[in-house]
């Protein structure tokens, strides 16, 4: 299966920031040689849409519970984006061959989107937006490092991205006790701006 150590590193970039992941792959491919890249992902459209979508992830990813707001909207969306590379990467393999591929890429995405979207969570109960900037932005250079390497060389990337996968999980487990904690302030935070109290529910 020579497409998955590519699709799980683009599956725990997309579970991060999907539309980062998709505007790297696809001007990489377009522009850098990166023969692996699905050349649907390099199209003009594509590439248009990914990064007026990543434009604004990257201002709403750095404020406090907007932030929080985004990763809810992104649960479905993030492990959806990771499914699609990953299946556009296994390319003419075998129907199940090609089953496999997505699922891992979909799966290592919704893993990635839940250490991200807790760790959010705990980062939020801090009352300054420095450590959401710095957050933010440290996600972005990492994303955007894995996916390049990812292009050229996915075994190593595939390292990389797994050790940064079980530190974050490390990170929810030793921050559980924040996460919860962020978590109702971000429910205070929507029924402030007229969400309704029944109407709250979990990230």
């Amino acid at each position: 299966m020579e497409a998955l150590p590519l699709a799980v590193t683009t599956g725990w970039a997309s579970g991060v920031n999907a539309y980062a992941c998709v505007l790297i792959l696809g001007l990489l491919g377009r522009f850098a040689g990166a023969d692996d890249v699905p050349e649907a992902l390099t199209s003009t459209p594509v590439l248009i849409t990914a990064a007026v979508l990543f434009a604004f992830e990257f201002v709403a990813d750095k404020i406090p519970y907007v932030d929080s707001a985004w990763d809810a909207i992104s649960t479905v969306i993030r492990p959806t984006v990771g499914t699609v590379i990953a299946a556009l990467m296994s390319g003419e393999a075998g129907t199940l061959e090609q089953a496999l591929t997505a699922a891992a890429g979909g799966l290592v995405a919704l893993l990635s989107h839940a250490v991200k979207s807790s760790l959010r969570l705990a980062i939020n109960t801090s009352p300054e937006p420095v450590t959401n900037i710095a957050a933010s932005s440290g996600e972005d250079i990492a994303v955007a490092g894995v996916v390049s390497l990812a292009a050229f060389h996915p075994e190593v990337a595939l390292i990389i991205a797994g050790i940064l996968l079980l530190l974050g999980l490390i990170g929810v487990y030793l921050a559980f006790r924040f996460i919860r904690r962020g978590y109702q302030r971000f429910k205070a935070w929507r029924e402030q701006r007229g969400t309704p109290a029944s109407g709250s529910s979990a990230v």
